[in-house]
C-alpha cells in the first residue's frame, strides 16, 4: 500500500511538469506532429529573445530523440517551428534576422545557396504579425517545404541549404544559443 501511494505522489507531482512542458511562453506546443505518414516528437523548444523581449518560440520536431546538430542533419525529417509572440517582428525584420542566419550558418559562404536563400526570403514578403506559425519541414536530400499558418507556401530544394537552414537555430553560431539548448534537450 505505501509503494502504491508514492507511485500516485510521484505521478501527480509529475503530471503539471508535463503539462507545463507543452507550453512555452504562453504558446501551447503540440507533442508530435505527421509529416508524410510520419510521426514527429517534440524533441525540444525555447524562447528567442531579444533585449529582454519575447520574440517568437522555436520548436524542433524530430523521429529519433537528437542533442546535437549531426543527429538532427541525420534524420530523414527535421520540423523547425517559429511561433511569433511579439508585434515587434515585421516582415523587414523577420528577413534580416534570417539572412544574417544564413551568413552565421555558412560561415560567410552562401553563394553556393544564394538563388535558394532569395526564394525563402521572398516568403516574407506578406507582414509578419504577433500569432503567426512558420513550419519549416527539411527532407533529407531534398530540401524544405515552408508553410505560414498552415498554408504552404513553397518548396526549396537542395541539400546545402536544408542544412544552412537548421544551422540557423542549431548550429555553431545559432541565431540564440539558448534557443539551441533547448532545441535540442541539452
Amino acid at each position: 500500500m505505501k509503494a502504491l501511494s508514492t507511485i500516485a505522489l510521484t505521478a501527480a507531482l509529475l503530471t503539471p511538469m508535463l503539462a507545463e512542458a507543452k507550453t512555452v511562453s504562453g504558446v501551447e506546443l503540440a507533442d508530435s506532429l505527421t509529416i508524410a505518414e510520419q510521426s514527429l516528437a517534440l524533441n525540444g523548444a525555447g524562447v528567442r529573445s531579444k533585449f529582454f523581449m519575447d520574440l517568437y518560440v522555436g520548436s524542433l520536431y524530430i523521429a529519433t530523440p537528437a542533442n546535437d546538430l549531426t543527429a538532427v542533419l541525420d534524420q530523414s525529417t527535421a520540423v523547425i517551428r517559429l511561433n511569433i509572440t511579439s508585434g515587434m517582428i515585421t516582415s523587414d525584420k523577420m528577413t534580416d534576422a534570417i539572412e544574417g542566419g544564413f551568413d552565421s550558418a555558412t560561415n560567410g559562404n552562401t553563394a553556393s545557396i544564394d538563388k535558394d536563400i532569395a526564394q525563402f526570403m521572398g516568403l516574407f514578403t506578406e507582414e509578419v504579425s504577433k500569432g503567426d506559425q512558420f513550419t519549416f519541414v527539411t527532407h533529407k536530400g531534398a530540401g524544405v517545404t515552408s508553410f505560414k499558418n498552415g498554408v504552404e507556401q513553397a518548396t526549396i530544394a537542395g541539400e546545402a541549404f536544408r542544412q544552412a537552414l537548421l544551422k540557423i537555430w542549431l548550429g555553431d553560431e545559432p541565431a540564440q544559443k539558448s534557443l539551441r539548448k533547448n532545441m535540442l534537450a541539452q
